[in-house]
């Protein structure tokens, strides 16, 4: 299946209880919420549109650590970008890499605000510029360029709506 990216929107008035345990906003069957299936299923049939609208869940798919590379510090010393802060992260592997526990963060209200800013500023220019040398081959496909960029958008569109309702988020890949 894959290690995934999801986020939860959260009023303000549940930011306390987030950061304290983003888990208490993060759905307990992501999947299931981000393919519009039952939680738990093991089978189904969907259509594929999330369970809950696209101002309360982001689903990035796999497409997070294009989004993570893009905004990480360029160079040992050099500060992140204030988006980074909504894609860092990797999960902890454990029984000799067999099973993984979840990376989770909760941001509050004020610091969304500045990732919804951060992310108007990138533009595709930025995209293709900053995720060349995320293959270790230097190269990066045209079709995961355009998947990236595809969910950077999607990103984008997610934390504008969370920002402009004084919202916060908490996240989970994994």
């Amino acid at each position: 299946m894959g290690i995934r990216y999801y986020a939860y929107a959260f009023d303000s008035d549940q930011t306390r209880k987030a950061l304290a345990d983003p888990l208490t906003v993060i759905g307990s069957d992501p999947l299931a919420d981000a393919c519009g299936l039952e939680p738990g299923f093991t089978q189904g049939v969907t259509d594929f549109r999330q369970s809950l609208p696209e101002r309360d869940l982001l689903y990035l798919d796999k497409a997070w650590p294009y989004l993570q590379w893009l905004t990480a510090p360029r160079s040992s010393g050099a500060a992140a970008r204030a988006a980074y802060r909504m894609f860092e992260g990797q999960v902890t592997y454990a029984d000799d890499g067999f099973t993984w526990r979840p990376w989770v963060r909760a941001l509050p209200p004020h610091d969304v605000a500045l990732i919804a800013r951060d992310l108007e500023t990138i533009n595709g220019h930025d995209i293709k510029a900053g995720l060349s040398g995320a293959q270790s081959s230097g190269q990066l496909l045209d079709s995961e360029l355009a998947y990236a960029t595809a969910f950077l958008y999607k990103a984008r569109a997610f934390v504008h709506a969370v920002a402009s309702d004084r919202r916060g988020f908490a996240y989970m890949i994994g």
